[in-house]
């Protein structure tokens, strides 16, 4: 009888055993895929990533480069401007005041009191449109 109840024993042990690996095994193979999927999405949103910083990277120097050259044309314009009137300028392209040349160069009409240019008279609302 001992025998009996020990082959018994043994054998629904051995049955559960069995049993209750199989449904483990299965979700961990699920959870093996999906973490492959996830780690196939991170990739691909890295690489995305990449790109965007790429391309925002190319218009960043684009328009560094084309600051550069609008700077470039703005000092040939005051260098040219320099060259034709005679007169010595600032960096910024206004007239250097220290210079006689400059002091002298002023609007042909009519001034006021403080010596600036009297702007209700035609002849001197030209001159600051040349200029």
């Amino acid at each position: 009888m001992k025998k009996l109840l020990s082959l018994i024993a043994i054998a629904t042990l051995g049955l559960s055993s069995a049993f209750a690996q199989t449904p483990a095994a299965a979700p961990a193979k699920q959870s093996v895929t999906a973490a492959k999927k996830e780690v196939k999405k991170a990739e691909t949103k890295a690489t995305s990533t990449k790109e965007a910083v790429k391309k925002d990277v190319k218009q960043t120097e684009a328009k560094a480069t084309a600051k550069v050259a609008d700077t470039k044309k703005e000092v040939k314009k005051v260098e040219a401007k320099a060259a034709t009137t005679g007169a010595k300028l600032k960096a910024d392209g206004t007239p250097d005041m220290r210079y006689k040349a400059n002091k002298t160069a002023s609007a042909p009409g009519p001034k006021k009191k403080d010596g600036t240019p009297d702007m209700r008279y035609k002849a001197n609302k030209e001159a600051a449109k040349k200029n």
